[in-house]
């Protein structure tokens, strides 16, 4: 999503970790489990594969939403301000799908874009116009290769069904939002080349 899951595998050492609450906490118990608990315990319900792509997940997407209101804003490509709009109408339904799995689980997750993302933010808000242009897409194309190998990886040999079914549904989405920066690319490129030239 990544910048869902720029970050090598993936999308890195994170603000907001992710906690898992036990299934196992209050049962037998007279009153509710507690959804606050500090616990930063993993999840026996979950692999270490299936916890790492759920938080890379998150934090991809959240990142993905934030780059792409950057987008609309300083853009100067008519095709990448539609392109960072739909990153925002994307990855912003994504995300809510995820946290209805992360919720059916009992995974808290991250609530803030992870160190990388963040630094990454800060870099293109510094650029405008073609330079932002250039600069964005070129990230986009690179996060969404990566991207698109976490979700074909997760939906082949992810251990929870809810979060193999998560990557089944959204890589399609991933692999076109891969295509469309792959064709924007060089007509940004073309157009900076242009621009020097006069």
């Amino acid at each position: 999503m990544t910048r869902m899951f720029s970050r090598p595998l993936i999308c890195l050492a994170v603000a907001g970790l992710m906690t898992f609450a036990s299934a196992q906490q209050n049962q037998g118990s007279t009153g509710t489990s507690s959804s606050s608990s500090s616990s930063m315990g993993t999840s026996s319900r979950l692999s270490a594969g299936d916890q790492r792509f759920i938080k890379e997940a998150a934090e991809g997407g959240m990142a993905e939403v934030e780059l792409g209101k950057l987008a609309v804003q300083k853009a100067s490509s008519d095709d990448v301000k539609r392109f960072g709009q739909r990153m925002i109408d994307d990855h912003s339904k994504a995300n809510n799908n995820l946290k209805q799995v992360a919720s059916a689980l009992g995974v808290n997750l991250p609530q803030h874009l992870s160190a990388k993302d963040e630094a990454t933010r800060e870099r293109l808000a510094k650029l405008s116009g073609d330079q932002f242009d250039k600069a964005y897409v070129r990230d986009m194309v690179r996060d969404h290769k990566v991207d698109v190998a976490a979700f074909r990886t997760e939906s082949s040999t992810g251990r929870d069904a809810s979060l193999k079914s998560f990557a089944m549904q959204l890589l399609p989405t991933l692999r076109d939002h891969l295509k469309n920066a792959e064709n924007i690319e060089p007509k940004v490129l073309q157009a900076r080349a242009t621009m020097a030239a006069k």
